[in-house]
């Protein structure tokens, strides 16, 4: 019997066994850099001249692997296989389904410290953050599977005497499914089990800067897991070329997609133009980043509030959609917060992500340069408390940036509006508790946000008020945890898809009602 799902747990690092594995697997990923890999579309293995070089943002010279580029006509052939391969996939029985994504679970938990330590490498994630990943994907295939398992089983319908009645969840197609670099494994094997457990096939185009750790996925599950050929088609390929030709095709039938905004409008608009041949209004699941904001009242432990707002701001370099990147403080608490932020913020470490500091490299030089000019533009916004340059870290050539303050800063202020994806907090001073919810909601976006007050009314207006996916109460901005947290954003955050939740495999499929008269 299949048990309760349950979260994965993490490891504590400063014990020696974890510590010890997490070494061993970092020197094993390390003598895997440097590998070609091909095409995966169907059972063939293509090899393209055109190549994509994923490169260690922690280390710049250190290439993490080569990897063959699709093209338009190899990114048709990989719809037409993922199309031709649905025929029989969608007729496979949802609960063998299930037991794939069981098996990878197993098989990733077995490998949990080398699926963390590519993210390492590839993504600039200390230790804990690749590790959560890793655990977060584990959760995503337990969880997707337990669904599918649900959504199989007869559901509930007002019975009739004289008929037979009953109510299905069948697949939809071949979906592009395109995730982002950020979360490597956990995002980009979560959109793609959630469309595979539900009986469609798959084109994934993973990030041009996380190809490598989606590659370890997919042989995974073909390797390990038996999945069959053609259910999951590896096409890495630029976003333009590629990634527009598998959206546009006519036997696409769904798109799921976290990126930036501009993108999924693209995407979206795309999608809604209609092909020659297509019989079918394709079907969006589009997560499109924030401008995520903690809230502090003037009644808070600022020590806890302080806290928060710089695990928020900082983790991952702040390149986390749900990142907080505005503090919204009570003009009572502003300057002891502010303090309190800026002491905690200046003993973080920067180093290798391999060495395990509290924050590494940004992703790419074009990260590195856009930060850097929003930090340019803060200067002139606001008041400059730490951090504003890049970091050196002795022995790597890496794109290091300082965790960044700027302090009175204006609601109206483009680093308090844009989404900057870097370690860059924007202060903003707020005159009472209704200004901070005024200010919270200021932005296009509504991804995730938090409140920090011990008075029941203010909570409860921001229960009502503070309009966002993910809203949380005395705690941080970050870390949803599957089951217990659906993760999903409004406005132009995106379809508020609620990843990890109950809701969420119904977007990969269509309810089917079949009636029988007795």
């Amino acid at each position: 019997m299949l048990r309760e799902f349950r979260n994965e747990p993490y490891v504590d690092f400063s014990q020696p066994e974890p510590r010890r594995r997490m070494e061993e697997a970092l020197a094993y990923v390390e003598s895997q850099l440097g590998k070609e890999y091909s095409l995966i579309i169907g059972n063939e293995h293509i090899t393209t001249d055109a190549k994509i070089t994923s490169i260690a943002p922690s280390d710049k010279n250190k290439v993490i692997g080569i990897f063959s580029k699709a093209d338009k006509e190899l990114a048709n052939k990989a719809v037409e296989t993922a199309y031709e391969t649905f025929q029989t996939w969608k007729n496979v029985d949802p609960i063998v389904r299930a037991r794939y994504l069981l098996k990878g679970a197993a098989e990733m938990r077995r490998r949990i410290y080398e699926f963390s330590a590519w993210m390492v490498y590839e993504e600039g994630k200390n230790w804990l953050e690749a590790y959560a990943d890793t655990a977060e994907a584990i959760d995503f295939l337990e969880f997707y599977a337990r669904e599918m398992m649900r959504l199989a089983a007869p559901q509930p319908l007002t019975p009739i005497e004289t008929e037979e009645n009953d109510l299905q969840y069948i697949p939809l197609g071949v979906f592009a499914v395109i995730p982002p670099w950020n979360f490597p494994l956990a995002i980009m094997a979560g959109m793609t089990t959630a469309a595979v457990v539900s009986g469609n096939t798959v084109v994934l185009k993973p990030a041009s800067t996380a190809p490598a750790v989606a590659r370890v996925f997919v042989d995974m599950m073909i390797n390990d897991c038996s999945l069959p050929p053609g259910v999951i088609n590896f096409c890495p390929g630029s976003g333009g070329e590629m990634g527009d030709t598998i959206v546009a095709h006519p036997k696409t039938r769904g798109i799921a997609f976290t990126g930036s905004k501009e993108v999924g409008l693209h995407i979206h608009e795309l999608a809604a133009k209609t092909q020659p041949g297509q019989i079918w209004i394709k079907r969006t699941i589009l997560e499109m980043g924030g401008k995520d904001a903690i809230l502090v009242d003037n009644n808070v432990d600022t020590d806890e509030a302080a806290a928060g707002i710089v695990a928020s701001a900082f983790g991952f370099q702040g390149q986390k959609c749900s990142a907080c990147s505005r503090a919204i403080v009570h003009q009572d608490v502003y300057d002891e917060v502010l303090e309190k932020v800026v002491a905690k913020a200046k003993e973080l470490t920067v180093g290798h992500a391999k060495d395990n500091p509290n924050m590494a490299a940004v992703i790419d030089e074009n990260a590195y340069n856009n930060i850097l000019n929003y930090i340019e533009i803060g200067k002139g916004e606001g008041r400059l408390m730490c951090g504003g340059e890049p970091a050196k870290v002795e022995g790597y050539d890496g794109f290091y940036i300082q965790p960044t303050v700027i302090a009175d800063v204006d609601p109206q202020a483009t680093i308090a509006q844009e989404e900057i994806f870097g370690p860059v907090l924007a202060f903003i001073k707020a005159n009472d508790f209704k200004h901070g919810l005024e200010i919270v909601n200021n932005t296009e976006f509504g991804l995730t946000g938090a409140v920090y007050s011990k008075n029941r009314e203010h909570l409860e207006l921001a229960r009502r008020e503070f309009h966002v996916g993910n809203l949380y109460f005395n705690r941080k901005c970050t870390g949803a945890l599957v089951g217990s947290q659906p993760f999903g954003g409004f406005n132009m955050s995106g379809t508020d898809s609620k990843a990890g939740g109950r809701d969420y495999l119904l977007l990969f499929t269509q309810a089917k009602l079949i009636s029988e008269r007795l």
